[in-house]
């Protein structure tokens, strides 16, 4: 007989530690540890009044993207529905243009908060300032466009 129970979901302690352990070896732009930002992103949503579900999705949010996770894992792994829905919308797809991909983040309940959070450590000018001036500049407008297409201004 098979057992159909469904699997114990995830921890907030163990999902972090899996994400810690996913992006482990990878920098940011600035050459800081990326854990440092997936950590700033889920206390982001956090203090924002996430639920819990919210902050793992946070934990979880460039998994995916950054090829950390595989999408096959992420369905399969014991987190609920909403998180994996989430980590889906927040997902930045290959060729994709910045109108879908707000648009999908608007469609999903409670990824906007994530993306939110991403969005705030992301355009942080402490961490902006440790970029090189094209760069900054860049993603300064990068981050500008995507918070007018998704209401945050």
């Amino acid at each position: 007989m098979t057992d159909t129970t469904p699997a114990r979901p995830l921890s907030l302690a163990e999902v972090e530690e899996l994400a810690r352990q996913a992006h482990a070896g990878q920098t940011d732009k600035a050459g800081r540890p990326y854990a440092e930002h997936l950590a700033a992103v889920a206390a982001g949503v956090r203090e924002r009044g996430g639920t819990a579900e919210q902050i793992a999705a946070a934990w979880l949010h460039d998994a995916v993207e950054d090829a950390a996770l595989s999408e096959e894992w992420l369905a399969g792994a014991p987190l609920s529905p909403a998180t994996k829905d989430m980590v889906l919308a927040v997902t930045k797809r290959a060729g994709e243009g910045v109108e879908a991909y707000t648009a999908r983040i608007l469609a999903t309940p409670g990824a906007l908060l994530v993306k939110e959070a991403d969005l705030a450590h992301n355009a942080d000018p402490v961490r902006l300032a440790a970029l090189d001036d094209a760069t900054r500049e860049r993603l300064t407008a990068k981050y500008a466009t995507v918070r007018a297409l998704l209401g945050l201004q």
